[in-house]
């Protein structure tokens, strides 16, 4: 049970759109920070992707400590607008930041340095 009280509060957050944080990936892939953990007490996570035509993505993979849900809004994967949900919500924003950071600057990372990155964000390639 998340809410315990017995009459309600008003407890919804209203972030206009020019406020919420967005980064766009080296391939042109745009994310949106919809509504980050920190925005829901860390009940939920929920981030807006719009995917350009052959901008790949994630290999298979799993997580540990939370469930990631995708729900295609528009079009088919190559391209398309989705949302991402995730329950609980991690800071899922830092893991977006940093493969924004290594796409935009054409860092490249070893093998060991990929795996490390996942495993510090709770993503684990699936074999």
């Amino acid at each position: 049970m998340t809410y315990t009280q017995d009459v309600g509060e008003v407890s919804a957050m209203f972030h206009p759109l020019k406020d919420v944080e967005h980064h766009t990936t080296g391939r042109g892939t745009v994310m949106r920070f919809t509504a980050t953990g920190a925005d829901t007490r860390g009940q939920f996570g929920l981030f807006e992707w719009h995917m350009q035509p052959n901008s790949g993505g994630p290999d298979a993979h799993f997580h540990k400590t939370f469930s990631e849900s995708f729900y295609v809004t528009a079009g088919t994967v190559d391209p398309a607008s989705m949302l991402i949900l995730f329950a609980p919500a991690p800071a899922r924003e830092k893991y977006f930041r940093e493969l924004v950071e290594i796409s935009t600057t054409g860092r490249t990372l070893t093998e060991d340095e990929w795996t490390e990155l996942f495993a510090r964000h709770d993503q684990y390639r699936a074999t």
